[in-house]
């Protein structure tokens, strides 16, 4: 049993399929299998689980992925420290997040930690929901991911850095727009313009309505909390998102206003890490260079 059989055992459960792991690494099925098989016979027991669309693990292999994918990213991320450690240089901080993420909430400290650390280089890679930054996090050789705060996630420490308010986004000339604030009862007649799809501030939103008793009607869903504004900047709905750092609530003298719902739940959002404890220090200075700019911008728009 090699790191090699662990490593390649991994990526076949997350991706159900040897054939696309062998065309990942450019070789063939067979020498996937070899990969798998010797884990087997390693373990006395079948890890894998064939069926007509690929392959997913048995219960052991379930223990076996979970483990070593916890050991790989964890090795991965002391292999690249000791490697920048051995260049001398400043080493690289890897975020995931969603694809509006930097603006909305990182734009100032990526700024400022760029004046203060030229040597460090930043990389981000974009996932669609807070759920693929969890993979994405576990599988790769990343340091941070922002993402919305839930419940536990097995070999991931989360850290809240600050709670979004509830808004609804509407034109100007709807009457909802003019109302200072609104309960959740407001919500029932609204034509609804969906979160995007698995997000983890869908789920928050949907739940906090049922609990509540209200039932929306939506003909009209989005990829992200940006295009929600924008359709209904154009009229073609009303948007419930939670307010960002540096918006305005109640909304400008525009075509848009932003119309609190003080009485929903605020969405939590925040750093997710494999081990805090293992980060290396440039993530660490930029995890609290971001806490600390949301954190001021948030305190302005009070």
């Amino acid at each position: 049993m090699t790191l090699d059989d662990l490593r390649v055992f991994v990526a076949v459960c997350r991706a159900g399929s040897l054939s696309a792991v062998a065309r990942d690494l450019g070789c063939t099925q067979s020498a996937v299998s070899q990969h798998v098989r010797r884990l087997e016979k390693r373990t006395g027991t079948g890890l894998l689980e064939r069926h007509a669309r690929g392959v997913v693990p048995t219960e052991a292999g379930r223990i076996l992925q979970a483990a070593a994918a916890d050991g790989i990213a964890g090795l991965d991320g002391a292999l690249r420290r000791v490697d920048d450690l051995v260049r001398g240089d400043g080493g690289t901080v890897r975020v995931t997040t969603g694809a509006t993420t930097v603006r909305h909430f990182m734009s100032e400290a990526v700024v400022t930690f760029r004046r203060r650390h030229p040597e460090v280089s930043l990389e981000f890679q974009t996932e669609n929901s807070s759920r693929s930054c969890f993979d994405a996090l576990a599988a790769d050789d990343l340091d941070l991911a922002w993402i919305t705060i839930g419940g536990p996630v097995r070999g991931i420490e989360q850290r809240p850095v600050m709670r979004l308010p509830w808004v609804l986004a509407v034109g100007a000339d709807d009457p909802l727009a003019a109302r200072a604030r609104l309960d959740p009862a407001d919500l029932a007649g609204i034509r609804h313009i969906r979160l995007p799809e698995n997000s983890a501030s869908r789920a928050h939103l949907d739940a906090a309505l049922a609990e509540a008793g209200i039932r929306v009607s939506s003909d009209t869903s989005v990829a992200d909390w940006d295009t929600a504004l924008l359709l209904a900047e154009l009229g073609l709905g009303h948007a419930v998102v939670p307010a960002l750092p540096g918006w305005q609530v109640p909304g400008s003298d525009g075509p848009l206003r932003l119309v609190p719902i003080p009485a929903l739940p605020p969405l939590a959002v925040g750093w997710a890490v494999r081990r805090w404890a293992a980060l290396a220090p440039p993530a660490l200075v930029f995890a609290d260079e971001v806490a600390r700019s949301c954190r001021a911008r948030a305190a302005g728009q009070q």
